[in-house]
């Protein structure tokens, strides 16, 4: 009994151990948060990176079917959505698509084109993150995984967290995405850190995501569901959406494919969107009354075969039987109207669960373009998805992450 009670006086007198304390630290090793870790590392800044999930770069190693598309040659801040249309020019200009090209080329690693300036790496997305990971450990970062934060403070210039560990730091990163994918462990946290220090929110809502219809258009289209397109696809009357030309995929549930994702960053609820599947004609019109006289004893179906997949061929010469000479200048204009600009308008989306990324998030107005410093809380920097700013399908969003992360680093 004596040793017992001798024991529990010691421990209740020996003094608590203070947290680690740190130049910066960065919760959430995605993309962004592991090229702000590097970047910092490099520096000789002694950087902790935090990660909810039990592994790193979660959405890196699914990127392109686990090839990665990690960049796109063709990088220009007009692909890219956010309230402040300026705010991402600052740091893509000084963290270009050649500058993480070097980075893996450094690693080892080679990539090709595979369309539209898009950038795969020949190795996969494993091996992108492996180069990465061996940075951040060139770099001296200490690395943590499962680490759940669930409390933040500010004392004394010094961000304090608790939950999994405890750990001071003079700067605080928060790289946590948005809320896209929400089971590969997306959540509100970095929205929640942003309003925690009086920042404003920009409405996230899923972006690059299909969209859905009304029971009666997916009746109708049922029969194409699998089939894959090549079109021209917009917002009707949305100015700042630009047309985009690649392939359409009809779904059970409405459309996909990388033009409907594209697309879908700009369409607002109750808007319309035209698709044009007949996009190498500059009109229609035209190019159908040369059928009428090229191919008049031929069915509709038969030269609508030509240019599309056959049971889109046969979708939409249900309206027009016959053949083409049967077809008056009255009949070849609907047809032109369905072929160029069927206009149709989605119900809604797929949600997060199907999008790719988050629209909106912490918006640009709070924060520093060229340090992604919030400008109400010194020390505090918001980077990647969790931002306010939203990139084209095709590697531009992971431009943003390395070069928001890249910002960050340089300024902690």
């Amino acid at each position: 009994m004596g040793n017992t009670a001798h024991t529990l006086k010691v421990s209740l007198l020996m003094p608590k151990r203070c947290p680690d304390h740190y130049d910066a630290i960065i919760i959430g090793a995605g993309a962004a948060g592991l090229m702000c870790a590097i970047t910092a590392g490099g520096r000789g800044k002694k950087v902790l990176l935090l990660e909810r999930n039990k592994k790193p770069g979660a959405k890196i190693l699914i990127s392109g079917g686990g090839r990665c598309n990690f960049t796109n040659q063709d990088v220009d801040p007009a692909a890219y959505i956010s309230e402040n249309p300026h705010f991402a020019k600052s740091a893509l200009s000084r963290y270009t698509p050649w500058d993480f090209m070097g980075l893996l080329a450094d690693g080892g690693l080679s990539w090709h084109e595979k369309t539209l300036g898009q950038l795969f790496c020949d190795q996969g997305a494993k091996a992108v993150l492996k180069v990465l990971l061996d940075e951040c450990t060139t770099a001296g970062v200490t690395l943590r995984l499962g680490m759940d934060i669930t409390e933040i403070s500010r004392l004394d210039g010094k961000y304090t967290l608790g939950g999994s560990l405890e750990a001071t730091a003079d700067n605080l990163v928060i790289a946590s995405g948005g809320l896209s994918i929400p089971q590969m462990g997306a959540t509100d946290f970095g929205y929640r850190v942003a309003r925690q220090f009086g920042l404003k929110i920009i409405e996230p809502r899923p972006a690059l995501v299909p969209l859905v219809f009304d029971s009666g258009t997916v009746e109708q289209m049922k029969a194409l569901a699998g089939v894959s397109a090549d079109s021209r696809v917009s917002v009707v009357g949305n100015k700042t959406a630009p047309p985009f030309r690649e392939n359409l995929l009809f779904t059970h549930r409405g459309l996909s494919g990388p033009a409907i994702l594209q697309i879908s960053s700009y369409w607002h609820s109750g808007g319309a969107v035209s698709i044009d599947i007949l996009p190498d004609e500059p009109s229609a019109v035209a190019w159908l009354r040369q059928q009428r006289t090229d191919s008049a004893k031929a069915s509709v179906v038969s030269v609508l075969s030509k240019r599309l997949p056959a049971r889109l061929a046969e979708q939409v010469a249900t309206g027009w039987p016959g053949n083409m000479a049967s077809l008056s200048n009255a009949a070849i204009d609907g047809l032109a109207t369905r072929l160029s600009s069927w206009t149709l308008v989605p119900t809604g989306t797929e949600g997060f669960k199907k999008a790719e990324v988050t629209r909106g998030g912490v918006s640009t107005a709070e924060l520093s373009s060229k340090t992604m410093e919030a400008k109400k809380a010194q020390g505090l920097y918001f980077i990647g998805e969790c931002v306010d700013v939203t990139g084209w399908l095709g590697g531009y969003n992971f431009q943003w992450a390395w070069a928001s992360g890249h910002a960050a680093g340089i300024a902690v």
